[in-house]
């Protein structure tokens, strides 16, 4: 029988595992949250809830995915037999599919904005044709579906070819990549007339936004940009030596989550207010405001393609170790289908998101609970899914594994699994909580 794959070195796992963290929450979300939510006291608040709430839910997977060695639904069964623990991980696997299903269609977007970069048709509209022009692409129902399918068989083609020979060596490639791009980018940005100001928002603090909505929405943000809750971080730590230290590990990936957050936002906000924008544009910043900002750039239609690969590479880091937890239980112990399990099941994804790509174009009207299909795959997900997922997997670190297997997983360090203990029984469990309910509310009073 073929062996279960490990990865081939500690650097492909942590940029692995970053670069399943670092996706559109990092270059895309916490920008245009920032902007929205004050600057600086959102930052503050977003790097302090990753420290406290984030990296213990993360540290938990870690602990279950290689205690397990295992895909999730078979490391639950193996550390809790005889009970019901390993529907965490069926949860993840189907919250896993429907997440891929409508981000592949974000996906599609991205490629379609890199081609017209690439033929330099993303200069000279003049800004409102910028909004015009997103309208014009998402609405397009043959394009959507030709981008989404383009950028699922990229997801595809990478994760068929395994750990170490797929999504290791796709890592090694696309995270320096990115981290590259990012710095070109930003020292850009920097060095606008006027950057200053987008700094000073950054960092300098208006304490007037400090406020109960904008901390949740920090605790929000550092919660799902982590990407934990669905069991990615199970499955890739299940690929992982004993030799490898989980804590270090999990701390790198988290600190890279905070870091290239930071510098998406030292791209983004002094370039807008170099040159005249507001901050708070929402989620319309990557594709309607930035092609716009690039446009007045010397060397700005290079620019924008960097811009837009690098949005790719976050982009399908993500993707690929969604498709990858849904693979992992697919395949089981029968490694020599990997192939043929992620040919189907990305195919199958694919198809689920067909409603999604075209909510903004044939299928725009409402159709579940007042939703269109794409809202309502991303309020079940991020709104209900992959909180309540996190709570159980606090709860099970917590509570369920015992703590010889946590002090054997952790290197034996008692002190800093007692206060890993106290964070992941009790603050995780109460933060994710108020998270979930919060987010309840939101949907309800639309």
């Amino acid at each position: 029988m073929q062996q279960r794959e490990q990865w081939t070195s500690k650097i492909g796992f942590i940029l692995a595992a970053a670069g399943s963290a670092i996706g559109l929450g990092a270059i895309w979300k916490f920008p245009y949250e920032t902007g929205t939510h004050g600057g600086s006291v959102f930052i503050l608040l977003f790097i302090i809830s990753t420290l406290a709430i984030g990296l213990p839910v993360l540290l938990a997977e870690f602990v279950i995915g290689r205690r397990g060695q295992a895909d999730a639904v078979t490391s639950f069964k193996k550390l809790a037999p005889g009970h019901p623990w390993f529907l965490i991980g069926w949860s993840g696997f189907f919250f896993s599919f429907i997440i891929l299903s409508f981000y592949s269609v974000v996906g599609g977007w991205i490629l379609s904005y890199l081609f017209r970069s690439l033929l330099f048709q993303l200069s000279g509209l003049g800004d409102d044709a910028y909004g015009n022009l997103f309208t014009s692409v998402i609405a397009n129902p043959w394009e959507v579906l030709i981008a989404q399918a383009a950028f699922m068989l990229l997801t595809i083609w990478i994760v068929q070819g395994g750990i170490k020979d797929g999504i290791e060596r796709a890592s090694k490639f696309m995270m320096p990549a990115l981290l590259i791009f990012l710095l070109i980018l930003m020292v850009r940005s920097l060095t606008l007339d006027g950057a200053l100001e987008g700094v000073r928002f950054m960092f300098v603090p208006d304490w007037s936004f400090l406020t109960f909505e904008t901390a949740l929405v920090a605790l929000g943000q550092a919660f799902f940009s982590l990407s934990v809750g669905v069991s990615g971080m199970i499955t890739y730590a299940s690929y992982l030596s004993k030799s490898e230290s989980l804590g270090r590990s999990a701390i790198s990936v988290a600190a890279l989550n905070i870091g290239v957050s930071i510098m998406a936002g030292l791209i983004i906000f002094p370039a807008v207010f170099a040159l005249g924008y507001t901050p708070d544009a929402g989620p319309g910043l990557v594709f309607i405001i930035l092609p716009a900002i690039f446009d007045q750039l010397f060397f700005g239609q290079v620019l924008i393609i960097l811009f837009f690969i690098l949005l790719l590479f976050a982009t399908l880091t993500s993707s690929i170790s969604m498709l990858e937890i849904v693979v992992s239980i697919g395949v089981k112990d029968r490694y020599a289908q990997r192939q043929r399990v992620a040919w189907i099941y990305g195919s199958l994804i694919f198809l689920v998101g067909i409603p999604s790509a075209l909510s903004f174009g044939v299928l725009s009207e409402p159709y579940a609970f007042g939703f269109t299909f794409f809202d309502f795959a991303d309020i079940l997900t991020s709104r209900i899914g992959l909180p309540l997922g996190a709570f159980f997997i606090s709860l099970f670190a917590g509570y369920i594994m015992t703590t010889q297997q946590k002090e054997e997983e952790l290197d034996g360090a008692s002190v800093w699994v007692n206060l890993w203990n106290i964070l992941i029984r009790y603050a995780a469990p109460i933060a994710i909580a108020t998270v979930f309910i919060q987010g309840i509310a939101a949907v309800l009073v639309q």
